[in-house]
């Protein structure tokens, strides 16, 4: 069976893999401390144009996110997101398990409007009772968003200037960062996302790594004993050398960009082959997730041979399913997939 269930279904880039093989008996620190940590994040620095940056490494999506809010919002706090949002939908509440609650507002096709934004903000200080409410204290955005779909460059100036005047940090979730800087369709440079963000991260799961996320906080923000808010909520590697020696090898030689690039390419394909099959797009995005609205007995007939994913309900006869391609999709995946489209 071809899959094309998400971006994380195989395992690391072969080069991944070879440096962790070469460098597996060496003795070395534990905790994120060892020197490939270190020049890893002196490379990340570097290629966000950040020099003063601080950089981190976690294990996983979830827990970056659960672990950068709830260290940098206060106990009366909460998080903005978009109702489709990752930390809104599928963390399974794990921001909520951490006493702080997901402010959901409106979106279009995932992405949060700056004046959207900007009201919800002014109606909370408006409302004579906001004393007695969920404080936002944070905007949390993806880069892709759920959808696939991306920020304008003009449209995150918009929103972290909303931060800005707020006083309250702007979080950008980049697990897909490097398919969202690859598509044809941004406008926006790494270091000009560091610049508007407060924090964000570089997905490492999702782009090529075993496992992995890096934290970079960009305004000397990062919270006091970081450290040891992240071992308190349980998500701590001991053998940090694992992110480390994954993070030094993708941001050598540009490999984190080539094999972004190479995904987007078979993105590129992939809706190349469903409109030559006709097939319905419930939304066309401009990055490695594509949206493709099935008859339900379509659907059914296609799991056989093809691994995709759930999306939503569309109607009682048809569901939105996604196709996701990555760094490890190959052509001969899309042939296969081809196939059996035309056996429908």
């Amino acid at each position: 069976m071809v899959s094309f269930e998400s971006d994380y279904i195989a395992g690391a880039h072969p080069e991944i893999l070879r440096r962790l093989t070469e460098t597996n008996l060496e003795a070395l620190t534990g905790y994120g401390a060892d020197f490939y940590s270190e020049r890893a994040k002196e490379k990340i620095k570097k290629v966000c144009g950040c020099p003063e940056a601080e950089v981190e490494f976690l294990v996983g999506g979830t827990q970056t996110n659960s672990v950068v809010i709830s260290s940098m919002l206060k106990d009366y706090e909460g998080v903005i997101a978009a109702r489709t949002g990752h930390v809104s939908t599928h963390e399974a509440g794990a921001i909520e398990f951490t006493g702080h609650k997901v402010l959901e507002i409106p979106h279009t096709d995932g992405k949060i409007a700056p004046d959207t934004l900007k009201n919800y903000i002014d109606d909370f200080y408006a409302d004579g009772n906001h004393e007695h409410m969920v404080f936002p204290g944070m905007v949390y955005i993806s880069y892709p968003t759920e959808y696939g779909t991306l920020y304008t460059k003009k449209e995150l100036k918009e929103l972290s200037a909303v931060c800005r005047f707020r006083h309250i940090p702007l979080f950008v979730d980049g697990a897909r960062l490097g398919y969202g800087l690859m598509s044809p369709d941004c406008d926006l440079t790494l270091p000009e996302l560091a610049e508007l963000a407060d924090v964000f991260y570089i997905g490492g799961t999702k782009v090529g790594a075993l496992c992995g996320e890096a934290v970079v906080f960009t305004k000397q923000n990062k919270p006091c004993h970081f450290l040891t808010s992240v071992k308190r909520r349980g998500a701590l590697l001991a053998k940090g050398r694992l992110l480390g020696i994954q993070f030094d090898t993708l941001f050598s030689d540009d490999l984190y960009f080539e094999i972004s690039r190479h995904a987007i390419k078979m993105a590129e394909a992939l809706k190349k082959l469903f409109h030559e099959q006709g097939m319905h797009f419930y939304l066309e995005s401009p990055t490695n997730q594509q949206f493709i609205i099935l008859e339900n007995g379509q659907m059914e007939r296609l799991k056989e041979r093809v691994a995709f994913s759930f999306w939503e309900k569309y109607d009682d006869s048809h569901t939105v399913v996604r196709f996701a391609t990555s760094w490890s999709t190959r052509k001969e995946d899309l042939a296969a997939l081809k196939e059996a489209l035309e056996m429908l």
